[in-house]
Parts: structure tokens; C-alpha cells; sequence
């Protein structure tokens, strides 16, 4: 089969077309910005990029075209089709699909399919499961949206019978505006936790419980679902009807609990010792998502015990909590986190782990749900346990300045990546800690930051 797709650069798009050249198929694609590194690796596979969605790409004539969810039918304003190549599949009658549809039918089909969703912590998770049951040797397949360090790739079709995937809520395309997850039918399905986000496709919080709920539709009498008992949220998912096994974490009274701090802890299955969990991991979050883990790989064998040993040789995925470099005293890091709960729960883990030394959050609200200002309220909560804050205010449609002014001196706003590095390199001292958040490139601040600290040192 040839397929040809549409935003093959994106992270859950560039997964399904790796997946699809490993299975055996001719791949080609297009997209707006094709560089490195989701080019180079793409490439390397033997997939032939095109930049741009220009109509003579219909030349190609695939099997079918298989369209992700960055095309709409936008036009510019002059009042040009923003994507002619999808205007022009529409107008020819040819075939076409969403990634995750195309996914479902013609990878997942007959797989034991273990899917991880929720607001927060879905890529860690969802690489935990993966590498608890290659440690048992399950040789599971895989779609992360992340690089998991452990296996240095993102997707990979597996020789075994179980397929981990992380689980999206975001919308399928612009023609099939549910979540991505109800297409994958999984037998294992974790519910992580479940916040309010999204704001640009979601009127509320009940809406995005409705599409969490068609998950938990399709999950079979036969199979799993694991659920964070400390969330009200999904009690309410779960209220609507649960035809499944439930399997719970986190809360007082849970079937999979930790005792001990979350660097080191020991695993209780129904209050009673299952294992222990040493590794390089902060914060409570990442305890929380080692028992989902633990609680969904049982589903398809593996002990506690045995999921456990995997996890103290875990390592996270790229851009979780990732360590990029201690330069002249001061330790950088990069971290994906953009909701202001995700925020929290970050700073939350370093602060546990580096005690009184500095923490400096230097940020950009650059999610869809945070450009539209929705959360900006939440910064300050979310940014309490830091010692300075730095937010890259370019791009919005709202003053960082105003939800940031009761930090006070503690916060600063910059109009540029080049003044958000100066406000840096003038505060950060040695024995500082630079956590830079951000979901995006963040105009290789990261790199300029290192490049910086080096030069002065």
C-alpha cells in the first residue's frame, strides 16, 4: 500500500508514518516546516518529504491520503486555500482517513492494545508501560509522543501481542471532530487524570468527560480500566457506565498505593508490599504514573514485582524533566509542561529534589488553550514554589504582566526569546536551577541558554 500524509511532521503523525514504513509500506508525505530532527529520522526510513500542500501533489496517487489534524479548510485572506492539496483530494472524490483511523485498521486490529490517556503525563506514562513490558520480554509495540530514552525511538510495531499507545483527547481531523483515543479500541485502558484543556475544542470540562467516557465505551468486559482514584472527574466518566474490570491508583483506599517518598518507594498491591521502586524520577506525579503503569501491565501478565524492578531502570522520555547540562554552576533543564496543574506538579518534583537551592521557571504559554488566555489566572499557583519566574509574553492576545503581578519581583515578562535570555543570564547564579517549560522549539532557548553559560564560565 502507498500512502501519502498530510502534517507528516508532527510528532503522532511522523510515529504513524514510521510505523507504516516498518510494516511494509510505501510512505510519503508533506508539511509546513520540514526540518530536522523529525525530517532526518523520517528520511533515514526511506520517506520522500515534500514541503508545503501544494495540488501537484496529487501526482503522487496513493492508495489512500491520510490527513492529520493540523489541515482544515482554512483559506488565507485573500481568500486562497490554506492546504490545496486538500482541496484538491476532496474535489478528485479520492480516498482518505485520519491518522489514528488509519492506525486502528491497519496496525491495531488483533493487537492487545494498552492506551494511557489523560490531561497530564501521558508520554511518561505511556514510556513506562512500553519499557516495563520489554524488561519482561513482551517485545511490545509502541507510539509515544516523545522519545522514550530507553528505547531512543518513538513507535515501533513490535513483535509481540501488546501495543502501547499514548492515548490523545485532542480532536481526530477536521472532518471527525472526536478525540483521537476511540478510534485506537483498546483492551487495557488508564485514566490518568483529567483536568480542563483544550480550550480550543472543548467548551468544558463535561465535554472532554463525554469523549473520556466513549473510551471506556469501547473497552471490553474482558478488559482493564485503570483509573486515578483522586480524581472527581473521573469518578463522574466512570458514573456514566463502566461494562469493565476496574483497576484503581493513588487514593487512600486503591487497589495499587506507594509508601515512601517518589524517589524510593515501595509498591502496595491492596495495602500489602509488591515491589520496590528506586530511580533518577521526582515528584509525585511520576509515583502516580509508575502505579498506573504497574496496574495496566498486570493486565497482560507481568507481576508488580517484576514491573517494578523494570521501572528502576527506567529512563524518561526527551523534554521530561530532562537534564541538559550544568554549566558554570547553574543546572539546566527542559520540561514539556504548559498546563498550569502540569506547571505545578513540575516544579513541584524539583523542588523535592534540589530542597532550598534556587529554582528559576523560565516559560511560554504557547498551548493552544493558553494563548487563548483561558488559564492565565492560574500562573501564580502554579509558578508558587519557584524563587523567580520568566515568561515569554510574545504571541498573545493578553498581557502576561497583569495574572503574573502578584509574584511581584518574582516575575518578569519578556517580548523576545533574546530579552528573556538576557533577563536570565543577569539573575541566575551558581547553584541555581533554570527549568525551562514549554511545549514548542521555544526559539532554542534552551540551546542559546547553554551556549551562553559557557561562554561566560
Amino acid at each position: 500500500m502507498h500512502i501519502h500524509i498530510l502534517g507528516i511532521c508532527g510528532t503522532f503523525m511522523g510515529g504513524v508514518a514510521a510505523l507504516a514504513r516498518e510494516a511494509g509500506h510505501r510512505v510519503t508525505g508533506c508539511d509546513t516546516g520540514v526540518y530536522p530532527p523529525m525530517s532526518d529520522q523520517l528520511r533515514a526510513l526511506g520517506i520522500e518529504l515534500i514541503e508545503g500542500y501544494g495540488a501537484e501533489q496529487m501526482a503522487f496517487k496513493p492508495d489512500v491520503w491520510v490527513v492529520g489534524n493540523v489541515v482544515s479548510r482554512a483559506r488565507t485572506a485573500d481568500g486562497q486555500p490554506r492546504y490545496p492539496l486538500m482541496e484538491a483530494i476532496l474535489d478528485a472524490g479520492a480516498a482518505y482517513t485520519s491518522g489514528p483511523q488509519w492506525l486502528a485498521e491497519n496496525l491495531l486490529q488483533g493487537r492487545h492494545v494498552l492506551a494511557v490517556a489523560g490531561t497530564h503525563g501521558k508520554t511518561t506514562t505511556t514510556s513506562m508501560l512500553a519499557w516495563i513490558l520489554e524488561h519482561a520480554g513482551r517485545q511490545p509495540g509502541f507510539l509515544v509522543g516523545g522519545v522514550p530514552l530507553n528505547f531512543g525511538i518513538s513507535a515501533r510495531t513490535g513483535s509481540g501481542p501488546a501495543f502501547v499507545i499514548e492515548a490523545d483527547e485532542y480532536d481526530t481531523a477536521f472532518f471527525d471532530k472526536r478525540s483521537k483515543f476511540v478510534h485506537y479500541r483498546p483492551r487495557t485502558a488508564v485514566l490518568n487524570n483529567l483536568e480542563f484543556d483544550h480550550a480550543d475544542i472543548f467548551d468544558d470540562l463535561a465535554a472532554i468527560e463525554r469523549q473520556f467516557h466513549h473510551l471506556v465505551r469501547t473497552v471490553p468486559t474482558s478488559g482493564r480500566v485503570v483509573v486515578n482514584g483522586l480524581e472527581e472527574s473521573l469518578a463522574r466518566v466512570l458514573h456514566q457506565g463502566c461494562w469493565s474490570e476496574v483497576r484503581s491508583f493513588g487514593a487512600a483506599v486503591s487497589d495499587f498505593g506507594a509508601e515512601g517518598e517518589p524517589d524510593s518507594f515501595e509498591v502496595l498491591e491492596r495495602g500489602r508490599p509488591a515491589g520496590k521502586v528506586q530511580w533518577e524520577l521526582s515528584g509525585v506525579h511520576n509515583q502516580l504514573n509508575a502505579l498506573a503503569a504497574i496496574a495496566a501491565a498486570q493486565h497482560v501478565g507481568v507481576t508488580p514485582e517484576a514491573a517494578a524492578a523494570a521501572l528502576c531502570e527506567f529512563r524518561n522520555a526527551k523534554r521530561r524533566m530532562e537534564l541538559l547540562g550544568v554549566i558554570g554552576g547553574v543546572t539546566v533543564y527542559d520540561d514539556f509542561a504548559h498546563h498550569p496543574s502540569a506547571i505545578r506538579t513540575t516544579v513541584d518534583g524539583l523542588r523535592r529534589k534540589v530542597g532550598k537551592e534556587r529554582i528559576l521557571a523560565v516559560f511560554e504559554p504557547r498551548s493552544n488553550t493558553m494563548k487563548l488566555g483561558t488559564m492565565k489566572s492560574q500562573l501564580p499557583w502554579s509558578l508558587e514554589q519557584v524563587d523567580l519566574a520568566f515568561c515569554h509574553g510574545a504571541g498573545l492576545g493578553w498581557d502576561p504582566r497583569e495574572p503574573l503581578s502578584p509574584m511581584g519581583q518574582r516575575a518578569s515578562v519578556a517580548g523576545s526569546v533574546e530579552e528573556l535570555l538576557q533577563q536570565v543570564l543577569a539573575a541566575a547564579r551558581p547553584g541555581d536551577h533554570v527549568l525551562c517549560m514549554s511545549n514548542g522549539g521555544f526559539g532554542g532557548f534552551h540551546g542559546r541558554l547553554l551556549a551562553a553559560l559557557a561562554k561566560a564560565a
